[in-house]
């Protein structure tokens, strides 16, 4: 073998560290940046290694897998580009060493993470030492202990020294200088910056073996009972697990942020819990007090109730086409609702947590009443947002009283507000501090708590609690009980959050078994970052003011923010998908969920962008997932009759199963913890393994060979198909049509879910099993519908309906100059990336220049797009 490298490079670093820790004998080659090595390839591709075959690999990481032949198990955490490659380019080439923490503030959180629950030997290389210790905090003690222990390592240290020339960072500047400048916006427009931490399994031979008797055994002979039996209660000997999603409002019509920060989520965990044999309810249904609601059903000429009615019913249509299987949604609206509050609000009086007061509120002379808290906006009087409402600053997060806003405005009329007094009750949550100080230390130390969560919550508890209100000068709200408020009805901070156990109480009258019985039952709450404080602190120091044995949250699970594309979602500017236009897309919902699941904003916000949805599109579910199914599915078909052929395991095959089955451990201890994202790349990692496998055996050759290649084919095939099984399971939580049509497509046995969820991958389609009719799963996105789309959804439909002449002056220029998208589209063609993303590219830069024509007077005509006729 030969190793062709180049100085200052850093992908050539883990290379000839990996050639020192094996031992592996193999002549290296010190050649120019510009060499082109590889004789196939039109561009430089370093480091090459060239096999005794004549084959030549290009990629560092399938150099390191190729020589990484040592008997233990190794699993490293490889950080790649964009983060790290922008990180050196900020810090050699600009020399703003200072920046550097910025850009790689995602990854290395989600590193030390990851570096905390064990020692990974392998990472990237010591070529990032200096500039990762520029950046790191003292808090990322795990990343700085992984760094310490590599830099005594004498094979790191030789690479480095090979690579770096004792230069230190500026040893690489020639290289870097070289390079295309990283795109900065490259990561935040399209997935979170921390997607790009690859997990690599290389597999011992005792994983080897034990995957290959895992693979021999039956499928469990009880399978998972499917059909629910209503009412769900919670069992002696069974982990109960209780789900609730933020309410949400009814008066507003659920964008894709609303969807996956909340519904989608939860629906995804509480899917796979049940798959997991856990008994599990999954509760949740619209909130539906509030001024909001009066405000539109006067605009409607419609009572209160009968806008709920309304809003409700299409809440449930647009959850039922995105297939959110509640066990139960329900309302605030009933009567449960106000016997439950008004308890829960005569046992905090009784124990002396309510306490009375007169305030200043905020009174539209114009509108003639009160402002409630989200009519009225202004300017914050910490942080200066200017857009605050008046009970919480959606930029710094702060709770705040209307009447300290800066320069107020009603958002009815926008008139300016006056001030005027009233009497109020207040949940007085400086006496309930103490208690709740210590059940935060015992549930987010044992309970899975976001970390934005535990951030906002501990920033609350920081800063001191105050009281505060819980009733407002309203007629549509759950009526206050004490004669002396008798015209007040309950804040809704207050009583929206009781709607999870009114709506239990509406499903089953032993609702108390579940919020009631804290040591049996288990509590995940799923919502957007905004509603963490009342879930952390004011909602459960209700419930311990009540001090009637409630099930307090033991999970925490809060989603950062969903933008579209490189704006925010806005209904009357028609900017955005909502969830009633979904449908009318003609893109099947189990896609849609796919591509809000893989760009959920776990740690840091995300955004939708129509160009990456069509590339996951047709790169990760029609070349990866879907050409792997079909693939196999066809050859049982079309090579044995529609029978699974005979299986004689090779150490290839049992290789792959070992590293299938480490790849399912990994998605289930990912989805325990609630990182739904992460678990979706195993998924895709699974097929990517068997579309190589197939690729590399061809077993549409050796079908027409002797019998020994028939058997290979035969076995390659089993392999397979069995490996689509297993994929059809971890996928129904993500896409559960997908996933029955694959299951029915194999014609599999109910069976495999629960064995294979348990944690072990067996022969579900043994010798011999009649699969199916089989057909493609999923369909190409062609870059003319989405540029449609785009256009639709981008706010553009409200200019298309004025006929009077245009007004060029009115017309805003591009946020984005055109020039940087042209030097986006040249550096794509010079990269050769794929086709399809510099079309989608080249459509921004035109539509770009479109706008740049309009905002500076002149005539645009339509550029004519040429699509496949089909």
């Amino acid at each position: 073998m030969e190793l062709f490298v180049s100085e200052g490079n850093p992908h050539c670093l883990k290379v000839l560290s990996a050639l020192e820790v094996t031992g592996v004998q193999c002549a290296v080659h010190y050649v120019n940046h510009e060499e082109r090595v590889v004789p196939f390839l039109s561009r430089p591709a370093l480091p090459a290694l060239l096999l005794p075959s004549g084959e030549y690999l290009f990629s560092p990481n399938a150099i390191c897998r190729s020589v990484n032949n040592i008997s233990s198990c190794l699993v490293g955490m490889i950080m790649e580009p964009p983060a790290l490659l922008q990180a050196l380019h900020v810090a050699v080439l600009q020399g703003k060493g200072s920046e550097v923490f910025q850009v790689l503030q995602g990854p290395v959180n989600v590193l030390d993470q990851s570096l905390s629950k064990g020692n990974l030997p392998y990472l990237t290389g010591v070529q990032y030492q200096n500039l990762l210790f520029i950046c790191l905090l003292s808090e990322y003690k795990f990343v700085k202990a992984w760094f310490d222990r590599v830099a005594a390592i004498h094979s790191c240290q030789s690479a480095a020294q090979k690579v770096l020339q004792g230069k230190g960072l500026q040893g690489l500047k020639s290289y870097l200088q070289r390079q295309p400048a990283p795109q900065s916006s490259q990561c935040r427009d399209t997935e979170p910056c921390n997607i790009n931490l690859v997990e690599v399994c290389v597999v011992s031979e005792k994983d080897v073996e034990a995957a290959a008797l895992t693979w021999s055994k039956n499928l469990n002979a009880d399978p998972l009972a499917t059909d629910k039996r209503h009412p769900i209660l919670p069992q002696e000997g069974k982990r109960n697990v209780l789900v609730t999603s933020a309410l949400p409002y009814v008066n507003n019509v659920p964008h894709l942020g609303n969807i996956i920060g909340c519904v989608l989520s939860a629906d995804v965990f509480s899917r796979y819990g049940r798959l997991r044999g856990w008994n599990l309810l999954y509760i949740c249904g619209t909130d539906e007090y509030g001024t909001a609601t009066e405000n539109k059903a006067r605009e409607e000429g419609l009572t209160p109730q009968r806008i709920c009615d309304k809003y409700h019913a299409v809440h449930s249509s647009i959850y039922d086409w995105f297939q959110i299987d509640f066990d139960f949604f329900g309302r605030t609206t009933t009567q449960k609702q106000t016997e439950i509050a008004q308890d829960i609000f005569w046992r905090l009086h009784k124990n002396e947590f309510l306490v009375e007061d007169t305030v200043d509120q905020l009174r539209c002379e114009a509108c003639q009443r009160f402002l409630a808290d989200r009519f009225v906006e202004g300017i914050c009087p910490y942080c200066r947002y200017p857009e605050a409402r008046g009970d919480q600053c959606d930029k710094c997060g702060r709770l705040i009283n209307a009447v300290e806003l800066k320069e107020p405005q009603c958002k009815v009329c926008k008139q300016t507000p006056v001030i005027r007094s009233s009497k109020h009750l207040f949940l007085d949550l400086p006496k309930l501090e103490t208690q709740l100080e210590e059940w935060l230390e015992e549930t987010t130390s044992t309970g899975d708590w976001t970390a934005n969560a535990k951030q906002i919550t501990r920033s609350w508890v920081r800063d001191g609690l105050k009281p505060r209100c819980i009733t407002r000068d309203l007629q549509w709200g759950t009526p206050v009980p004490h004669p002396d408020f008798k015209e007040k009805v309950f804040y809704v901070w207050f009583d929206a959050p009781i709607g999870y156990l009114s709506i239990t109480a509406n499903y089953t009258d032993k609702w108390e078994k579940w919020w009631k019985n804290p040591h049996q039952v288990e509590l995940y709450n799923f919502m957007a970052k905004d509603n963490v404080p009342f879930h952390s602190v004011v909602f459960p120091c209700s419930l311990l003011g009540a001090k009637d044995n409630y099930t307090l949250v033991n999970h925490l699970i809060a989603t950062e923010y969903l933008n579209y594309e490189d704006t925010k979602f806005s209904k009357s500017r028609g900017v955005g998908v909502f969830g009633d236009m979904a449908k009318d897309t003609g893109i099947p919902s189990d896609v849609w969920r796919f591509y809000l699941l893989y760009v959920r904003p776990e740690g840091q916000d995300s955004a939708f962008s129509w160009a990456d949805m069509a590339l996951k599109n047709n790169s990760e579910l029609l070349n990866n997932l879907g050409n792997f199914i079909n693939r196999a599915g066809m050859f049982v078909t079309k090579f044995f009759e529609g029978c699974v052929p005979v299986m004689e395991l090779q150490q290839e095959d049992k290789k792959l199963l070992a590293v299938v089955g480490w790849e399912l451990q990994q998605y289930i201890q990912l989805m325990d913890r609630v990182k739904i994202r992460d678990a979706l790349k195993h998924i895709l990692n699974i097929s990517r393994h068997g579309n190589q496998y197939i690729q590399v055996n061809e077993p549409w050759k050796k079908i027409k060979g002797e019998d020994t290649e028939r058997q290979r084919a035969g076995t390659v095939t089993g392999v397979s198909v069995n490996i689509s099984c297993l994929l059809s399971v971890m996928l129904l939580p993500y896409m559960p049509t997908v996933s029955q049509t694959i299951r029915d497509q194999l014609n599999a046995p109910q069976s495999c879910i629960s064995t294979m969820l348990h944690g072990t991958f067996v022969c579900a389609l043994k010798a011999g099993h009649r699969i199916g009719t089989v057909s493609p799963l999923f369909q190409k996105l062609e870059v003319d519908q989405i540029e449609a789309l785009k256009k639709r959804f981008g706010g553009q439909q409200k200019s298309a309906q004025n006929t009077g002449s245009p007004q060029p002056a009115t017309v805003p220029a591009p946020a984005v100059p055109a020039a940087e998208v042209g030097d986006k589209v040249r550096e794509l063609k010079a990269q050769k990336a794929e086709k399809a993303v510099i079309t989608a590219e080249v459509a921004k830069l035109l539509d770009l220049k479109k706008q740049l024509a309009l905002a500076e007077g002149k005539s645009s005509e339509p550029v004519p797009q040429k699509g496949k006729k089909k």
